[in-house]
Protein backbone atom coordinates (compact mmCIF):
# COMPACT_ATOMS: atom_id res chain seq x y z
CA UNK A 1 0.00 0.00 0.00
CA UNK A 2 1.25 3.17 -1.07
CA UNK A 3 1.80 6.00 1.38
CA UNK A 4 -0.75 9.36 0.63
CA UNK A 5 0.23 12.00 2.93
CA UNK A 6 -3.29 13.91 3.86
CA UNK A 7 -1.52 16.97 3.94
CA UNK A 8 -0.82 17.30 0.39
CA UNK A 9 -2.43 17.27 -3.47
CA UNK A 10 -2.15 15.37 -5.95
CA UNK A 11 -2.75 15.05 -9.64
CA UNK A 12 -3.75 11.79 -11.38
CA UNK A 13 -0.48 11.61 -13.18
CA UNK A 14 1.14 10.83 -9.96
CA UNK A 15 2.29 14.33 -8.56
CA UNK A 16 2.06 15.34 -5.29
CA UNK A 17 1.71 19.35 -4.20
CA UNK A 18 2.52 21.15 -1.13
CA UNK A 19 1.65 24.79 -0.69
CA UNK A 20 4.21 26.04 1.24
CA UNK A 21 3.78 28.71 4.31
CA UNK A 22 5.48 31.29 1.42
CA UNK A 23 2.76 30.65 -0.93
CA UNK A 24 4.86 28.84 -2.99
CA UNK A 25 4.65 25.25 -4.40
CA UNK A 26 6.83 22.22 -3.70
CA UNK A 27 6.26 19.36 -6.24
CA UNK A 28 7.49 15.99 -6.42
CA UNK A 29 6.01 12.55 -7.34
CA UNK A 30 4.31 10.45 -5.52
CA UNK A 31 5.24 7.02 -3.27
CA UNK A 32 2.95 4.77 -5.74
CA UNK A 33 4.69 6.67 -8.83
CA UNK A 34 8.60 6.19 -7.67
CA UNK A 35 7.68 2.45 -6.28
CA UNK A 36 5.73 1.34 -10.19
CA UNK A 37 8.50 2.80 -11.72
CA UNK A 38 10.90 0.84 -9.63
CA UNK A 39 14.81 2.50 -8.76
CA UNK A 40 15.15 5.62 -10.33
CA UNK A 41 18.86 6.16 -12.15
CA UNK A 42 18.14 9.82 -13.57
CA UNK A 43 16.20 12.85 -13.00
CA UNK A 44 15.90 15.89 -15.37
CA UNK A 45 14.91 18.99 -14.12
CA UNK A 46 13.65 22.21 -15.45
CA UNK A 47 15.57 25.53 -15.39
CA UNK A 48 14.94 28.20 -12.72
CA UNK A 49 13.14 31.15 -13.74
CA UNK A 50 11.14 28.68 -16.96
CA UNK A 51 7.50 29.30 -16.81
CA UNK A 52 4.91 26.36 -16.76
CA UNK A 53 1.65 26.39 -17.67
CA UNK A 54 -0.80 23.82 -15.96
CA UNK A 55 0.07 20.04 -17.72
CA UNK A 56 3.40 21.20 -19.06
CA UNK A 57 5.95 18.60 -18.63
CA UNK A 58 8.64 19.72 -16.64
CA UNK A 59 10.90 16.64 -15.49
CA UNK A 60 11.74 13.23 -16.46
CA UNK A 61 12.31 10.37 -14.42
CA UNK A 62 14.10 7.53 -15.94
CA UNK A 63 14.82 3.76 -13.57
CA UNK A 64 15.73 0.45 -14.84
CA UNK A 65 12.12 -0.05 -15.88
CA UNK A 66 11.10 3.01 -17.85
CA UNK A 67 11.04 6.39 -18.20
CA UNK A 68 8.57 8.97 -17.62
CA UNK A 69 7.31 12.74 -17.55
CA UNK A 70 6.45 14.84 -15.05
CA UNK A 71 3.81 17.31 -15.57
CA UNK A 72 3.40 20.43 -13.34
CA UNK A 73 0.01 20.79 -11.67
CA UNK A 74 -0.03 25.08 -11.38
CA UNK A 75 0.67 27.49 -14.05
CA UNK A 76 3.46 30.02 -12.64
CA UNK A 77 7.58 29.96 -12.76
CA UNK A 78 10.21 27.68 -11.32
CA UNK A 79 11.96 28.87 -8.49
CA UNK A 80 13.96 26.50 -7.07
CA UNK A 81 15.02 22.92 -8.27
CA UNK A 82 16.43 20.17 -6.16
CA UNK A 83 19.87 19.87 -7.57
CA UNK A 84 20.98 17.09 -5.28
CA UNK A 85 18.91 15.03 -7.27
CA UNK A 86 21.40 15.02 -10.15
CA UNK A 87 23.83 13.06 -7.96
CA UNK A 88 21.54 11.01 -6.12
CA UNK A 89 18.11 10.50 -8.08
CA UNK A 90 17.05 7.68 -5.73
CA UNK A 91 16.61 9.92 -3.16
CA UNK A 92 13.37 10.27 -4.42
CA UNK A 93 12.61 6.22 -4.32
CA UNK A 94 14.09 6.81 -0.04
CA UNK A 95 11.62 10.14 0.36
CA UNK A 96 9.17 10.67 -2.19
CA UNK A 97 7.46 13.38 0.15
CA UNK A 98 10.62 14.85 1.80
CA UNK A 99 14.09 14.99 0.41
CA UNK A 100 13.02 13.65 -2.97
CA UNK A 101 11.06 17.05 -3.85
CA UNK A 102 11.85 18.42 -7.58
CA UNK A 103 11.34 21.73 -7.83
CA UNK A 104 9.19 24.88 -6.12
CA UNK A 105 7.05 27.02 -8.54
CA UNK A 106 5.63 29.97 -7.42
CA UNK A 107 2.06 29.89 -8.96
CA UNK A 108 -0.07 32.53 -10.81
CA UNK A 109 -2.33 35.37 -8.92
CA UNK A 110 -4.93 33.25 -7.55
CA UNK A 111 -4.39 29.78 -7.79
CA UNK A 112 -5.84 27.90 -4.82
CA UNK A 113 -5.68 24.10 -5.78
CA UNK A 114 -9.14 23.32 -6.02
CA UNK A 115 -8.64 21.34 -9.11
CA UNK A 116 -5.95 19.04 -7.31
CA UNK A 117 -6.93 16.01 -5.79
CA UNK A 118 -6.91 15.18 -2.45
CA UNK A 119 -5.69 12.41 -0.69
CA UNK A 120 -9.01 10.30 -0.30
CA UNK A 121 -9.71 10.76 -3.88
CA UNK A 122 -5.84 10.19 -4.56
CA UNK A 123 -5.76 6.75 -3.00
CA UNK A 124 -9.47 5.88 -4.54
CA UNK A 125 -7.61 6.43 -7.65
CA UNK A 126 -4.24 4.00 -7.32
CA UNK A 127 -6.52 1.68 -5.46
Amino acid sequence: MSEVPADLKYLKSHEWVRRDADGRVTVGISDHAQDALGDLVYVELPAVGQRLAVGDKFAVVESVKAASDVYSPVAGVVVEVNAALGDAPETINRSPYGEGWMAVIEADAGWDGSDLLDAAAYAASIA
